[in-house]
């Protein structure tokens, strides 16, 4: 966990310990590209010249990737030096300076400044000022990267207070060894020490406690709250966070108070809490109204603009920026707010209003002071411009006017001394390179930034040159280098995995454009090169030889099946470790967390555990399907379909729709088959010479809002549930896998029969529940039941506390989402959030061995018009901590649950294993009901022994 105070602490996101990039082993010559700038005729010039030159270079035509760019919330606050008896010396003048320049971004000023106070305190020996200069200068330097400087300012700082000579009075001198002590975990924080910080945090709350420091103690405990959040230790930061809330709503009203809620709102907008997180907020701009501030007005505003935005409420997110722009008494806040409403308008397409909103953003801009924050406004603003070109037919802003915005950022970065800004200036000049055709000019500022990146371990932003590095390369056809350069972009996530989540309150909102692009493009760069080099050729050779294939027409699509013999093993493993680590970053986005540790590897499970499985990897890329496919104890099999990923998302979701309907069964086969002749019928012979019974699949985007068993053989007029048993896993690895029967069945079952209104919502009856639960009992001789009333989430947790259960049942209302928030179960009062069920299902693990084994959801459904619902299912199954989970993508209140239930339940006593009994209960209900809606919603998600 390295800079998980990324939000409260603006350290914007450095890191220590990461290793140079082989892409680039030395610093780059420092290339004079920017002055180019000055001559339109050049530019336009140099762009023809490298487009003729580049057979396979884009449109000059551009759009930009938005970066990850912070969002300049505030620095951290230096703490002001306790007053002089004698009054102000001209040393604590000094400090003041540095601090002013510290709150204009000023970094390399401010040290400066701060090195020359703290020497004078010194010289006049004293060390309570040079201590409170040096915790100080330790925040200047961790803004700037300077790991090691602020290491061993942090260190003095301690030295002197804990000398006997700087004593002080008991409070100042506990006030000033409790600062340092925050500074100091901030320190360990960014250095992946996060339990040291959570412990030195502590030791500073205990201090703030005893001298009645209540402004401080909130900050430091809202620091500690979003540490335990990133350790997936939910339940525990959220109740330091209503502690807070609770102690701040308590107090009178003032600046201090708004501000608090404030930071509180954004810090519940992090770790995706938005409902609560708008509440705060508001609280926090009625605080500020009531108090008169202009300034803390509009600064709630803003930040009420951007969890509504994440709350996708685009109308009230426009009204809070408008009001906050309107408001602001500072042109920092009005231009940020002027920003985000420029691209809500351009969202929304209203071009006229943009056009006039970019044109006063741009003169507002050239009156802002130098600093850090300036700097990124003004990539921002060139951003968002690069955005309007390509939307609007204006000629308003043109190439140059973009390049020179960040020219200027480049200018100003570069006086600032301030490389993480000069970084990201001078990295997205180089994107506008390469979308301009330019790639030599874009490939050499790409990897000047990456060597600024590099050198200040700033590994957040030099992924994203890696990126742009490997996508230069891909376009000039350096394939090998691409790939080079795409794998250190991969690496580089995986160290940040844990940054990259509950931290950076803008990633969760671009995960989708900054972090899962890099996975798809590598994994298609693999795939390509596992085929063979001439795979990236357009047409050089003819496809009989590139690949020799055989090919089939399926509608508009061609199904490629690759010669075995000569496929690259390694790149095809690598391909589909870079998707599982995907699949694992969407479920560490969805929970604001990177707690997911699975155990055990796929592959040993079906080479020696089961030798009948084998497991399915499709993979959605632009342009094709490709599927990798593991058989026991043999190389990997690749085979693809081309198609477009629109069409591929369109068949699916058309199939989903029918799925719903209990008359469309002609429909689904007809959709369903076309699925089955990507994923199946290339591997038909290879899985029946195998003697395959089970199919597990980790599934890739939408096809996880389908179940596998509707798929339809049309030539030998079956589903795959009539051919295979089936079974799902989030990822490539599982908790450690167990055959259920060997183990005792030991059922706890509960559910909700009766329509009941909960958290402002109607759920409606479901009427079969209570017989469902009977035959359940019937099966299961060693069951309790917890029906209605009786089915609270206390009495859940009692009796899993006390009775060590193999398998929970719950037949109540569920819901799964791509959104945490919204992804629950019901219980007789209260609606169980996903992130709950890891201290609701995991209670009966503390004094155990063996942990439960099943849980089944059997009346849950994926929200409706959601196409990543399934994130949702996958969540769940994790979180709770059970090895299966047996769940609906769809609930029906019918008969026909009960029936797949109870028989179910009678294959698990049979000693069948879970795939196969629930194989056998979908057929049982199939032979007396052929419409898929009634036998095709259930998954088996896990461990399918």
């Amino acid at each position: 966990m390295r800079w998980l105070n990324h939000f409260l602490l603006a350290l914007f996101t450095a890191f220590l310990g990461i290793v140079l990039s082989p892409v680039l082993a030395k610093p780059p010559v420092v290339y004079s590209v920017i002055q180019n700038l000055t001559e339109q005729g050049e530019w336009e010039k140099q762009a023809s010249k490298e487009n003729r030159e580049q057979t396979n270079a884009e449109s000059p035509i551009f759009h930009f990737r938005l970066l990850q760019l912070p969002q300049t919330p505030p620095s951290p606050t230096l703490y002001s030096l306790l007053p002089l008896k004698s009054g102000r010396s001209q040393t604590e003048s000094v400090v003041e300076q540095g601090k002013i320049l510290y709150d204009m971004g000023q970094f390399t000023k401010a040290v400066k400044v701060l090195q020359q106070a703290a020497a004078a305190f010194r010289a006049s020996r004293d060390g309570l000022r040079e201590a409170m200069t040096l915790s100080n200068l330790c925040l200047a330097y961790q803004q700037l990267g300077l790991w090691a400087e602020a290491e061993k300012a942090i260190a003095q700082s301690l030295k002197l207070l804990q000398s006997r000579e700087n004593t002080g009075t008991s409070g100042e001198h506990s006030q000033i060894i409790a600062q340092a002590l925050d500074v100091q975990g901030q320190l360990q924080l960014t250095q992946g020490q996060t339990q040291a910080a959570l412990t030195t945090w502590q030791k500073a709350a205990d201090i703030y406690q005893q001298i009645g420091d209540r402004a401080r103690l909130t900050r430091n405990r809202i620091n500690s709250a979003q540490a335990l959040q990133a350790l997936g230790l939910y339940l525990q930061a959220n109740k330091i966070l209503n502690d807070v809330q609770q102690t701040l709503t308590s107090l009178p009203d003032s600046l201090l108070v708004a501000t608090g809620l404030r930071s509180l709102g954004n810090v519940r907008r992090v770790i995706g809490d938005l409902t609560v997180s708008r509440l705060v907020l508001g609280k926090s701009l009625a605080v500020a109204k009531r108090v008169q501030s202009p300034k803390a007005i509009a600064e709630a505003q803003l930040s009420l603009g951007n969890t509504a935005l994440a709350q996708q409420d685009t109308e009230a997110a426009l009204q809070y920026y408008q009001q906050a722009a309107t408001v602001s008494v500072s042109s920092i806040t009005r231009i940020q707010a002027h920003l985000n409403l420029l691209s809500l308008l351009l969202e929304k397409k209203e071009d006229k209003d943009a056009l006039a909103l970019s044109s006063q953003i741009q003169s507002e801009i050239s009156n802002l002071p130098a600093s850090r924050t300036s700097v990124y406004i003004r990539i921002k603003f060139a951003q968002t411009l690069a955005q309007l070109k390509k939307k609007t037919t204006s000629d308003t802003f043109s190439s140059l006017d973009i390049a020179q915005q960040l020219s200027n950022a480049i200018k100003q970065a570069e006086n600032l001394q301030d490389q993480r800004a000069e970084s990201y200036a001078i990295g997205t000049l180089g994107e506008l390179y390469e979308k301009t055709g330019q790639f030599s000019d874009a490939q050499h500022l790409t990897e000047k930034a990456l060597f600024m990146a590099q050198s200040i371990n700033a590994s957040d932003i030099a992924y994203q040159w890696q990126w742009q590095l490997g996508r230069i390369l891909k376009k000039k056809g350096d394939i090998k280098g691409a790939i080079a350069s795409y794998n250190v972009a991969y690496k580089t996530l995986q160290t940040l995995r844990s940054d990259l989540v509950a931290t950076n309150p803008d990633v969760q909102f671009s995960f989708r454009e900054n972090v899962e692009p890099v996975y798809r493009e590598l994994v298609e760069l693999l795939l390509r090169s596992a085929e063979g080099s001439a795979s990236f050729r357009d047409a050089s050779l003819p496809e009989a030889e590139v690949l020799n294939v055989a090919t089939a027409t399926l509608g508009d699509a061609a199904l490629t099946l690759s010669p075995q013999q000569n496929i690259n093993q390694d790149n095809l493993k690598q391909a589909r470790d870079v998707i599982e680590s995907l699949q694992l970053a969407e479920l560490d986005n969805f929970f604001r967390s990177a707690c997911l540790n699975p155990t055990q590897e796929l592959d040993p499970v079906v080479d020696k555990k089961d030798q009948r499985a084998a497991v399915i990897y499709p993979i959605i890329l632009p342009d094709r399907l490709d599927v990798i496919l593991k058989l026991p104890n043999q190389d990997l099999r690749h085979y693809k379909t081309v198609i477009a990923q629109n069409n591929v998302e369109n068949i699916i979701a058309e199939l989903r729709k029918n799925l719903l309907d209990v008359t469309a069964t002609f429909r689904v086969q007809q959709q369903s088959q076309q699925i089955y002749d990507w994923l199946i019928r290339p591997a038909s012979a290879e899985l029946a010479k195998s003697g395959i019974k089970t199919l597990v699949f980790v599934l890739d985007g939408e096809l996880q809002n389908i179940p596998m068993a509707v798929l339809y053989d049309k030539q030998q007029k079956k589903y795959l549930v009539e051919k295979y048993a089936i079974a799902l896993t989030p990822g490539l690895q599982l908790l450690d896998p167990k055959p259920l029967r060997q183990i005792q069945l030991n059922a706890l079952t509960a559910g909700v029969s009766v329509q009941r209104p909960v958290e402002g919502r109607e759920f409606p009856e479901l009427q079969n529940v209570p017989q469902e639960l009977k035959e359940i009992k019937s099966e299961v001789s060693k069951s309790e039941e917890l029906l209605n009333q009786q089915f609270t989430e206390t009495n859940l947790q009692n009796k899993l506390q006390t009775v060590p259960f193999s398998v929970v049942h719950l037949a109540t209302h569920g819901e799964f989402s791509s959104d945490a928030e919204k992804t629950f179960i019901l219980t007789w009062d209260k609606l169980i959030k996903v992130k709950e069920f890891d201290n609701l299902l995991r209670v009966s693990d503390k004094n155990r061995s063996n942990g439960i084994e099943l849980l089944v959801l059997s009346a849950c459904q994926t929200a409706e018009g959601d196409k990543r619902a399934a994130l949702g299912l996958a969540g769940i199954a994790i979180r709770a901590g059970v090895r299966s989970t047996l769940a609906t993508l769809w609930s029906i209140d019918d008969r026909s649950t009960i029936d797949v239930m109870s028989e179910f339940y009678r294959q698990l006593n049979a000693r069948v294993n879970k795939a196969e009994a629930l194989q056998r209960a979908q057929l049982a209900v199939f032979a007396k009901e052929k419409a898929p809606y009634f036998w095709a919603p259930y998954v088996l998600v896990g461990n399918w022994l």
